[in-house]
């Protein structure tokens, strides 16, 4: 027996020697001294031994298992120290090479727009309404005063979902919560992203941004939606820019009207930009149509309001002069770090 045991402790070293991983001299370790080990194995034999013989032996096994786990042990140090040189070598910084350059982040000409508008607004006392981009067809359009026939029903110009919702096509839809949900008097604007059927070019895009307004008490009147519009816009552009408001037709504003500034580049005298016109079209506007209040729930006889609807994109298109709507989709950062 005792020369089974030194065979097995010299098997044993020349395996703990080969080893290259903290794992595989755990395994080794149960192998040899674990509780199912062949040096346990050998040790459940010395029943067998005369009383003369047991000492003698035992004392040869523990000298085993002292080679065995000090073998061990020692391998696994050797291992750890390999490994931390690697590891060391891996993680040497080179001083001399040029850091990382942070970028900073700048705002999207479209929010710097978004936050421009609504921060004037905000000034002239209005608060900021939100809703969902997926919307009602009632919301988007029965509400509105649009009939079954609108062009802007059409496939042709809107993303349906199924029979009863779509991809709001304004957000005119916010205006219509607005005036079922909340106690009047309202004065809101409503910033956020709608969908069209546009083909991308130069001047629409399939999805894009609107800034809508809306006031509505008693005694609210025309001259106050030119009021506001006028201090609007010489904010924006201006203490001496003007508006000028043309008869339109939109189905949830009667009277409607499209508004226009003056050239802010020319001052009004005519230039490349407003194609020699002295003139910028903006917005539409126009007093909320009594059908409009109807169907929101509120009485036109008692109470009136204004509503106006301006293009993010073409408001930021105009004032930063750029001549592509979809420079402002394709998240160039050498178009965008000019803003």
């Amino acid at each position: 027996m005792q020369e089974k045991l030194l065979n097995l402790k010299d098997i044993a070293l020349g395996e703990i020697q080969e080893a290259s991983t903290i794992e595989e001299l755990e395994s080794l370790r149960v192998k040899y001294s674990g509780k199912k080990g062949q040096l346990t194995a050998i040790m459940k034999e010395m029943g067998k031994l005369s009383a003369e013989e047991r000492p003698v032996i035992g004392k040869v096994a523990n000298v085993v298992r002292e080679a065995i786990e000090g073998g061990i042990n020692t391998k696994k140090e050797e291992i750890k120290a390999i490994e931390k040189e690697k590891q060391l070598a891996s993680e040497i910084i080179d001083v001399t090479m040029p850091g990382k350059v942070f970028t900073v982040g700048k705002k999207h000409p479209i929010t710097k727009i978004i936050d421009e508008v609504s921060e004037i607004f905000m000034g002239l006392g209005f608060s900021i309404a939100e809703g969902p981009e997926v919307e009602t067809i009632e919301n988007n359009f029965d509400a509105l005063n649009a009939p079954k026939d609108h062009p802007s029903r059409d496939m042709s110009d809107t993303f349906y979902i199924n029979s009863e919702l779509l991809l709001r096509t304004q957000t005119s839809p916010v205006q219509v919560r607005t005036m079922k949900n909340n106690d009047l008097p309202i004065k809101v604007i409503s910033p956020g992203r709608c969908f069209r059927f546009d083909s991308p070019d130069a001047t629409h895009s399939p999805m894009f941004h609107q800034i809508e307004g809306l006031v509505v008490g008693k005694d609210v009147t025309m001259a106050q939606l030119k009021g506001t519009l006028d201090n609007f816009v010489k904010k924006l552009f201006g203490e001496e820019t003007k508006t000028k408001f043309r008869p339109h037709n939109f189905p949830f504003t009667e009277p409607s009207a499209e508004v226009d500034v003056t050239c802010f580049k020319c001052g009004g005298e005519g230039c490349a930009m407003c194609k020699q016109e002295g003139w910028i079209e903006i917005l539409g506007a126009g007093m909320v149509h009594p059908n409009v209040l109807r169907n929101c729930g509120i009485d036109p006889e008692v109470y009136s309001g204004f509503a106006f609807g301006m293009g993010v994109e073409r408001i930021g298109m105009l004032k930063y002069e750029i001549d592509d709507i979809r420079l402002l989709f394709e998240n160039d950062m050498r178009f965008l770090n000019q803003f």
